[in-house]
């Protein structure tokens, strides 16, 4: 599976464009405040490098090292400064309690595994704060606009109300979405979306 995202990531240009994920440019004003952030599965570094933009101070996690390497690019091309670390978040500890805020936009996991990266997430960001994330749902399959094309490797909205229900649950969102994000995503989509209180 790494290998797979080496080779997307490694390719010319950005697999999923260089402009942040929609729900991160709108949900954005929910992290003033919020210093420190921890971006997961960041990919090429679209949302790490729009929240560095916004004043942020921003550690973006990947466990592809051409991911990052653009990450760095980008981050460069826009004058701002990222922390990477490349990570392999099903197996690699996480600091814990260190951010003010956590990201997480279409991590793509197989179902065995996408608890532990949840729990990964909310574990870094302290008492009080933020958590954010938007997935593919398993209806996304229908759609054929993006993301994996196994339902082991999309998310159960029944699963992301069991582990958020003992947080304060600010936002949760399960429908369709307009994404157009380089050729990686592009049409309507079906996510879920969730925005936590730790």
């Amino acid at each position: 599976m790494a290998n797979l995202w080496e080779e997307k990531f490694s390719a010319e240009g950005y697999l999923y464009g260089d402009e942040p994920n929609e729900f991160i440019r709108e949900q954005a004003w929910r992290l003033e405040g919020h210093t420190r952030v921890a971006a997961l599965a960041e990919g090429e570094g679209r949302n790490a490098v729009f929240l560095a933009r916004k004043g942020h101070e921003v550690t973006a996690w990947d466990y592809t090292q051409s991911g990052l390497i653009k990450t760095q690019q980008l981050a460069e091309r826009h004058h701002v400064r990222i922390e990477t670390g490349q990570k392999d978040l099903i197996h690699d500890p996480v600091p814990s309690g260190e951010y003010d805020a956590s990201i997480m936009v279409f991590g793509h996991f197989l179902k065995k595994d996408q608890k532990t990266v949840f729990d990964k997430l909310v574990s870094v960001v302290k008492p009080g704060g933020i958590v954010m994330l938007e997935v593919y749902s398993e209806d996304q399959l229908r759609y054929g606009t993006g993301g994996p094309k196994s339902v082991d490797m999309v998310y159960d909205p029944a699963d992301l109300l069991q582990w958020i229900k003992s947080y304060k649950v600010l936002h949760f969102f399960y429908g369709e979405q307009e994404r157009v994000e380089g050729k990686g995503h592009t049409g309507t989509g079906h996510v879920i979306q969730a925005i936590l209180q730790k």
